[in-house]
């Protein structure tokens, strides 16, 4: 049965406003960092002679420092508070990006590279607690898709305006520069942010944040309550799910500018624009899915069903049009499948952040997030690895997208199978596996 839309008071809806257009600023930039890489690959690659297979390793060291950390700094969310954790993490993260225009070698690369990782994983996991703390349960997937919606905006924004930052000055400016922005914007986040136990709120401010969230609670986990999340099958489909649908969105998202250039020969000017247009779907993918799973949570008595079913479709439709992008002759044809492909890829992703959100006890949200994004950056950092070991052994890229779209759509089926249930609001207090 639909239910009456609840009027917003007016302090709440403008702290949300605030958090999110902070939140997508400092995803954007969080974005183009990270891809600051692929789309000067075969710049750096010239300069300081790396190889194809060097440089699946060096596009990967991010995402296995970034995958790592999401363990832990999931929980140190929920205890320590979004503020504190996305302001040092921005800081780390843009010293790390500037010191990437400053090495000499693969090695000192290699380094930067792991900095950027640990200082951007807050990143994902802050927005998902911000979410939970200023918008009640059934008005998350929105907020979800608009933090989301940052990371396709990024990646659209890098080749364009990263390659004219590029070809303006050099690769190694471009890095410095981002650094300089990404410090701004956390002195920005930190003045302007603030998590809900230093406001005082009002009784009807309370009352519409609770509002349909069962036994909602601001206690601190303890480690026996992180640890107990490991001991639910929903966890561990949600870390298996995760992981394909960022596994391939990775194959593109660090190998797609080398891609159009090494195998559909496009020039350096035109691969700039052109790997833009699939993130820009990306964006739009995200905006869609957030609204989407909104509509379905109010219409349905299972949050956790209506959360699910949108990640498992897009995850099926992103492997089904990797295959024609991977096989048609046409370049117009390759680059429209793999935007409808990063629509989809994005769409999955919202929709998953949203999934934690209704199934994690509400002081784990950020916990359970940051461990479903564990999972999927091991498939992120195992993406760009993989992806060029099969494109220098059989000198094409058929056979890695083809990989990719394989693994999606196995663990589209794992998210339909495994994730069913929520995790108890008092898992922790007793070690009782479902």
């Amino acid at each position: 049965m639909k239910e009456t839309k609840r009027r917003v008071p007016p302090r709440i809806r403008r702290i949300q406003t605030i958090s999110l257009v902070l939140l997508v600023v400092c995803g954007t930039i969080n974005y183009l960092d990270r891809g600051a890489l692929s789309v000067a690959n075969p710049a750096i690659r010239s300069d300081l002679g790396v190889s194809i297979g060097e440089m699946g390793l060096l596009l990967s060291a991010f995402a296995w420092s970034y995958a790592l950390v999401q363990l832990p700094v999931g929980g140190l969310v929920d205890r320590v508070g979004p503020r504190m954790l996305l302001g040092v993490g921005m800081t780390l993260w843009s010293l790390a990006q500037a010191a990437g225009g400053l090495v000499t070698s693969f090695s000192q690369f290699i380094w930067a590279r792991i900095f950027l990782g640990i200082g951007e994983a807050p990143q994902y996991p802050t927005s998902a607690r911000v979410v939970s703390n200023w918008f009640a349960v059934r008005d998350r997937g929105v907020p979800t898709g608009v933090f989301n919606a940052a990371s396709p905006l990024g990646a659209a924004l890098a080749p364009p305006l990263l390659t004219m930052l590029m070809l303006s000055f050099n690769w190694r400016w471009m890095f410095i520069a981002m650094g300089v922005v990404g410090l701004v914007a956390a002195a920005i986040w930190t003045l302007l942010y603030r998590d809900p136990e230093a406001i005082g709120l009002s009784l009807e401010d309370r009352a519409h944040l609770t509002d349909g969230a069962a036994q909602e609670t601001s206690a601190k986990p303890t480690f026996a309550e992180w640890r107990s999340l490991f001991a639910y099958r929903t966890t561990w489909g949600m870390i298996l799910g995760f992981f394909g649908s960022v596994y391939l969105n990775w194959v593109f998202l660090t190998w797609l500018p080398g891609y159009l250039e090494i195998e559909r020969h496009m020039s350096t000017f035109g691969t700039g624009f052109a790997s833009a247009i699939p993130f820009f779907c990306g964006f739009l993918g995200c905006l869609v899915a957030g609204w989407f799973s909104d509509l379905l949570t109010q219409r349905s008595a299972s949050p956790i069903r209506s959360r699910k079913i949108p990640v498992v479709a897009a995850m099926v439709g992103m492997a089904l049009f990797t295959v024609p992008a991977a096989l048609v002759s046409s370049n117009v044809m390759a680059l429209a499948c793999i935007s409808v492909v990063v629509f989809l890829a994005n769409a999955a992703s919202a929709c998953s952040w949203a999934l934690a959100t209704a199934a994690a006890p509400p002081n784990r949200i950020a916990s359970l997030g940051a461990v479903q994004n564990f999972g999927g950056f091991l498939g992120g950092a195992l993406a760009p690895i993989l992806t060029g070991a099969i494109a220098q052994a059989t000198h094409s890229f058929v056979p890695a997208l083809l990989t990719g779209a394989a693994i999606a759509f196995v663990s589209a089926m794992i998210y339909l199978f495994v994730v069913r249930d929520p995790i108890p609001p008092h898992a922790g207090s007793r070690e009782v596996k479902n």
